[in-house]
Parts: C-alpha cells; sequence; structure tokens
C-alpha cells in the first residue's frame, strides 16, 4: 500500500509515518508533503497512491483544496487538531478523521475502516467526500489554485476583476495577471458569490468592482468598460441586460 501523508506540522508528520508503518509494516509512504501547492506539485507528476492523510487545516488552505483540484483521487484519512461535534458525521462509512495528537488505537480502527472503502461504489465515496466539504468550505469560492509553470500559485477570488473564454481556454484576470484555468464559466458560475459576480455574456464573468463605466450600446444592449482594461469589448447581450441592471443596482 502506497501511502502520502499531508500535514504542516513535522513532529506530527514524522509521529504519523511511524504509526503507520508500526501498523502497515508493507506499505510504503511515498510522501510527506506540507502544503496545497506542495501536494498539487506532488500528484500532477506522480502515480496516485492508495490512501492519504489529510490535515484538514494546511498553511495555505484546507485539505480540501487540494481535493477539489484533484480530478481522481485516492481513498483519504482526514486529520485535525479541532475537536467539533460535527466531525462525528465524518465517521460514517468509508470516511474518518482522526484528532491530534493521533492515537495508536484510533489509527488502527480508521485503517480497519479502509478496508471497507474497497467495498463501497466509487458514486458513494465521492458523495461523502462532498458532504464533508460542505462542512468546512465557504458557501462560495474563496480562492483559486492556479498552475503557473511547474508551481501553483493562489489568487483569492476577491482580488479577480473577470473571468473570460478564448479559443476554448479559460483565464482569470487580475490587475496584474491573466492566467488560464482548468475551469468552464458555467462551472465558475456555481462557484462565484453572484452578488460579487455576473455573466455578462458567453465569454465574459465579471465582478461588480471591475466596472469602471457602462454605456448604452445598439440593440438593446450595454457595453462595459473594465478595470483593467480587455482587448476585446464586453458587452451585456440583450437577453442578460434585464437581469443584469437589477444586480448592479441600475
Amino acid at each position: 500500500m502506497r501511502v502520502v501523508i499531508i500535514e504542516d506540522e513535522v513532529l506530527s508528520a514524522r509521529r504519523l509515518t511511524k504509526l503507520v508503518l508500526e501498523i502497515l509494516p508493507q506499505a510504503e509512504v511515498a510522501a510527506q508533503l506540507e502544503s496545497v501547492s506542495e501536494a498539487l506539485s506532488w500528484f500532477d507528476a506522480h502515480e496516485k497512491p492508495d490512501l492519504i492523510f489529510l490535515d484538514i487545516q494546511l498553511n495555505d488552505g484546507t485539505g480540501f483544496d487540494i481535493v477539489k483540484e484533484l480530478k481522481d483521487y485516492p481513498h483519504i484519512i482526514f486529520t485535525t487538531a479541532y475537536e467539533q461535534y460535527a466531525l462525528d458525521a465524518f465517521k460514517f462509512n468509508s470516511i474518518d478523521y482522526l484528532l491530534k495528537p493521533i492515537d495508536k488505537n484510533e489509527l488502527e480502527a480508521a485503517i480497519r475502516k479502509l478496508r471497507e472503502i474497497h467495498q463501497i461504489e466509487e458514486a458513494g465515496y465521492r458523495e461523502k467526500i462532498q458532504a464533508v466539504q460542505q462542512e468546512f468550505m465557504p458557501a462560495y469560492r474563496e480562492r483559486f489554485l492556479v498552475k503557473v509553470g511547474l508551481q501553483y500559485k493562489s489568487i483569492a477570488t476577491k482580488t479577480i476583476a473577470f473571468f473570460s473564454y478564448k479559443d476554448g481556454i479559460s483565464y482569470l484576470h487580475t490587475a496584474r495577471h491573466a492566467l488560464p484555468i482548468d475551469h468552464t464559466l458555467d462551472h465558475l458560475m456555481e462557484e462565484l458569490d453572484p452578488k460579487v459576480f455576473f455573466r455578462v455574456n458567453r465569454q465574459f464573468i465579471v465582478n461588480i468592482d471591475s466596472i469602471g463605466e457602462i454605456h448604452s450600446y445598439f440593440n438593446s444592449r450595454l457595453l462595459l468598460t473594465l478595470i483593467p482594461a480587455t482587448e476585446e469589448e464586453v458587452i451585456v447581450s440583450r437577453e442578460r441586460v434585464l437581469k443584469f441592471k437589477v444586480w448592479a443596482g441600475l
């Protein structure tokens, strides 16, 4: 069994590694990772392990930021330093959590549950992951992890002026960057706060704070001037004008 430990506390990671190897001497700890960005880079370059021990709170985000970006994630046992009653729900069936400092008996029990996971349909497992996400993730996306070269850059959603789509690729735009992202505009609208972001047409989603000027345009449409400026005209499509006016408070 190949195991990956994602934990930003070095001593906790070492202790967990020692306990895992005591319980599963045949296991291979393939990596000890300390952050969201480091974990995403590792998964991008290596074969999927059999199990992840995943700390919920990391220095540059949460463990769910990792799960959300992985298209095909392995089985997960969550670890946390926060004792909350809601965590009891995480112990349902195939998903478990360990409260730090990790107790060896609890670790053994979690690994026994892991063996049951193989009998659970993948769809059911993903539903449980989503249930855990709902406990910890905010209602709307607060940041994006964007791959830049061999690393990942964390972009706070509030700093994004607009999203665009061109030649089959989606981009997020800040005052300084235009970065490609692996999301469709339809998917983005499911994760963005509708009070802040509005899809004005098939090519653009705009942040209300990025709108510098609004002009009347022919055929009952509106022309927007955005900050930062765009190379293409940003036009509110005719069928979206009424909703846009309500959203923008016009």
